[in-house]
């Protein structure tokens, strides 16, 4: 029997109050200052002393601004921190974000349609339609998409395709194709649902991809299709390569076997037992292209492939859910950072399975692993190369507590080469398919 508030206890609730002596003094801090700002410890701070037994020298930290290109600029910073030692362009150099950004937002609305299509018959009261109408497409994505995407089209320096208004500042252009894409949906599936041949339906997406492009071009810029590549070496040497395409740029200078490079992660949750493969329905941009697929692991081997990368010189995609206990000014990620408990004399504990399960978290941003701090063989601290400029942190940089990565990171892709040989084994295995709306099918 459901019962509402009673006047009886909220007297009993103020008693509770008038009877503890802090009480008042907690009140008044609390409103004044802020629950974060009342509960910091500035112990953290001191334990997060950006030093590290492991630091790799990675550049100039990137700025994706107002936009959640987060998981593209990761990948590409992996990538750039290669090529940057092996061609020493300079510290600053970037990859163009916004290239891959057009070309993610084209696919995405292709792979939009094509789910349209494949549930037109289903109501639009229906859980998978209505997930897929709540959010068309987004900036967010995963490390398997940015690969597709790669494999399709190459990569440019960003001096090709330098950033635009609408690359950094994504909004006007999410819900303008957010727009389309829910008014296409509606046409589409009338279209599906009257019988309308296969050719027909064809023909329709085309033309909606053809006004996608066009809305794309008008905001992003055209992508080049040939370009030269000119830069000085760290010797001051000059270089130029001419009549580049995006697909012989990556070949020639980043070179990567994108298939050796696979997604880590560490979700503790009953239906995911470890040591087994997962894919996401729904989740992708490039039809025809790798599905996006993680391998479940314990929190111990997810730690140790990602420092067997790092101690081979090379920097680390990492997923996370930034915002819990973390300050971005200082550049702080530790469980330490704030006392809420101790507060409020609440237990806000939870396990990390329950608040995947609960959704209390899940992953919302990616950054780069670009060292760690060894302390007789264990990790007490990782540096993290983030994508928010140089005015956060130390220099763009932060720290991550190894208890903040066990609490609240949930992917790393490395080689699979660092992988343990009886887990390379299970690389192959068939995933089982989770629901679109799962929490490791979120978008970072």
């Amino acid at each position: 029997m459901s019962e509402a508030i009673s006047s009886e206890q909220l007297s009993k609730f103020h008693q509770l109050i008038e009877d503890d002596p802090k009480s008042r003094v907690l009140e008044r801090a609390v409103s004044k200052n802020g629950i974060l700002t009342t509960s910091a410890d500035f112990h953290s701070e001191v334990n997060m002393d950006p030093v590290f037994s492991i630091d790799l020298d990675t550049g100039d930290v990137a700025n994706q601004k107002q936009s959640g290109r987060c998981w593209m600029f990761a990948a590409l910073n992996t990538m750039r921190h290669d090529l940057k030692n092996r061609f020493g362009v300079a510290k600053d150099f970037e990859l163009s974000q916004s290239y891959t950004f057009f070309w993610d937002k084209l696919e995405k609305s292709n792979y939009f349609y094509e789910n349209v299509i494949k549930t037109a018959s289903l109501p639009t009261s229906d859980r998978k339609v209505s997930w897929l109408m709540t959010t068309p497409q987004q900036d967010g994505g995963q490390w398997d998409m940015i690969t597709a995407i790669i494999r399709k089209y190459g990569v440019v320096p960003k001096s090709v395709m330098p950033e635009s208004y609408n690359s950094s500042k994504s909004n006007e252009l999410n819900s303008t194709l957010n727009l389309k894409l829910r008014k296409d949906a509606v046409d589409l599936r009338e279209l599906v649902n009257s019988n309308a041949s296969s050719e027909e339906v064809a023909s329709f997406k085309e033309k909606k991809l053809a006004e996608i492009y066009r809305i794309l071009v008008y905001t992003l810029g055209e992508p080049p299709v040939k370009f030269d590549f000119e830069y000085r070496d760290s010797d001051n040497n000059y270089h130029i390569d001419q009549d580049l395409t995006p697909q012989t740029f990556f070949e020639k200078y980043v070179n990567w076997n994108l298939d050796d490079y696979v997604s880590i992660i560490n979700a503790p949750t009953d239906d995911k037992p470890y040591n087994h493969m997962y894919t996401i329905e729904m989740l992708g941009n490039v039809l025809g292209e790798r599905e996006v697929r993680h391998l479940n692991v314990d929190m111990n081997t997810f730690r140790q492939v990602a420092i067997k990368q790092l101690e081979s010189g090379e920097s680390v995609w990492f997923g996370c859910d930034v915002g819990q206990e973390s300050d971005r000014k200082k550049g702080i990620m530790d469980t330490e950072l704030y006392h809420k408990d101790e507060l409020f004399d609440v237990d806000f504990s939870m396990s990390k399975a329950e608040r995947l399960d609960y959704s209390e978290s899940l992953m919302t941003h990616a950054m780069v692993l670009t060292g760690v701090d060894l302390v007789n063989g264990t990790p007490t601290k990782w540096k993290v190369e983030n994508s928010w400029g140089d005015k956060v942190g130390t220099k763009g940089f932060f720290v991550m507590s190894n208890n903040w990565m066990e609490e609240y990171c949930y992917q790393v892709v490395v080689n699979k080469k660092f992988l343990p040989e009886e887990l390379q084994k299970v690389l192959t295995e068939e995933p089982k398919v989770l629901a679109p709306w799962d929490p490791m099918g979120s978008l970072a």
